[in-house]
């Protein structure tokens, strides 16, 4: 049996006219508060208080920000600003302590002497070691 697999799922369904669910509900919810307001404020008050109201709608129906809803960047602006902010590098304000002071002289330089090279005589004797070592115990990728 064959099924269909969904495509475009990031896209929502249109429900009421060109619009989708949650569009719908920011519009008729923006709406009817202004529409509240012009009622019940004088005209100056409705403007001031109605135009921000309408604006907020419009922009969490319709406005995207990287490509996310304007609704899911003003959730994550208003968490910012209401949140605790912890700053590791701004100085705190405190007594502050210093260290005294003091100036060491350095002993008087020698010179430098050289630590002894080893020979070639001690390289080949250590390579003639380890081929002995390796032949007598040989490891199971060489069997």
């Amino acid at each position: 049996m064959r099924f269909e697999v969904p495509q475009f799922i990031e896209i929502e369904d249109k429900i009421i006219g060109p619009f989708t669910w949650k569009q719908f509900i920011y519009i008729a919810g923006g709406g009817g508060a202004v529409l509240v307001l012009y009622f019940t404020l004088p005209f100056i008050l409705f403007a001031i208080l109605g135009v921000p109201i309408a604006a907020l709608a419009g922009f969490l129906a319709f406005h995207k920000i990287n490509n996310r809803p304007f609704s899911v960047f003003l959730e994550s602006m208003v968490s910012y600003f209401m949140g605790n902010k912890l700053y590791l590098w701004k100085k705190k304000q405190g007594q502050i302590i210093t260290a005294e002071k003091t100036l060491y002289k350095s002993p008087v330089a020698e010179a430098p002497t050289s630590s002894p090279v080893p020979g070639n005589d001690n390289i080949s004797s250590l390579a003639r070691k380890l081929e002995m070592n390796a032949l007598e115990n040989p490891t199971p990728d060489q069997q």
